[in-house]
C-alpha cells in the first residue's frame, strides 16, 4: 500500500518545474514542495515514534521541521529546490523506512502503545497514518496542479 501510494504521488510530480513547485494558491497555503518536504517529515517522525519507540528531542524538531508543522515558516524556508531534490529525500526516507521493516517481526504492526490523546493503538494503525497523510496531501497537490492550470502557471 505504501509503495503504490508514493508511486501514485511521484507520477503527479516528477516533471514539475521549481516555480510550480513553490506556487502558492494564495498567501497562506502550501506548496507543492512543502507538501514533498511534510510527507519526508511525517515519515521521519513515525520512524522515531514506531522504530526507536520514543518522543521527540528538541534536535528532532530542529530536523523536522518547518516542515512536520508548516505554516509560514515553511513558506519561507522551503522553496526554490528542483523536483529531484524532494523525490531524493522522499527515495532515501523510504528506504530506511523499507529496511527497518524487513528487520521485524509482523507482531511488530499490532504491539500497542499511547498515541492521540494517550489512547492506545497499534504500529499498524501508525504507519497506516503515514501513507494516509501522504494520499491527503497528494489530493492536495492535484488540487494546486489544477489551480496552476486556471491561473496560467
Amino acid at each position: 500500500m505504501m509503495a503504490y501510494t508514493r508511486e501514485t504521488t511521484l507520477a503527479e510530480v516528477r516533471e514539475l518545474s521549481v516555480e510550480q513547485l513553490d506556487f502558492l494558491v494564495h498567501a497562506q497555503a502550501n506548496s507543492i514542495g512543502m507538501l514533498l518536504a511534510h510527507m519526508v517529515s511525517v515519515e521521519k517522525a513515525y520512524q522515531i515514534a514506531t522504530f526507536e519507540n520514543r518522543d521527540f528531542t528538541e534536535e528532532d524538531i530542529a530536523m523536522l521541521n518547518p516542515a512536520l508543522e508548516l505554516g509560514k515558516a515553511a513558506q519561507e524556508q522551503i522553496q526554490g529546490n528542483p523536483v529531484e531534490f524532494y523525490l531524493e529525500e522522499l527515495e532515501q526516507t523510504r528506504q530506511m523506512t523499507i529496511e527497518k521493516f524487513r528487520t521485524l517481526q509482523d507482531s511488530w504492526l499490532f504491539e500497542q502503545s499511547p498515541f492521540w490523546d494517550g489512547e492506545q493503538t497499534n504500529n499498524y494503525f501508525k504507519w497506516f497514518h503515514v501513507f494516509e497523510d501522504e494520499l491527503s496531501h497528494r489530493g492536495q497537490i492535484r488540487m494546486i496542479k489544477k489551480m496552476m492550470e486556471i491561473s496560467g502557471e
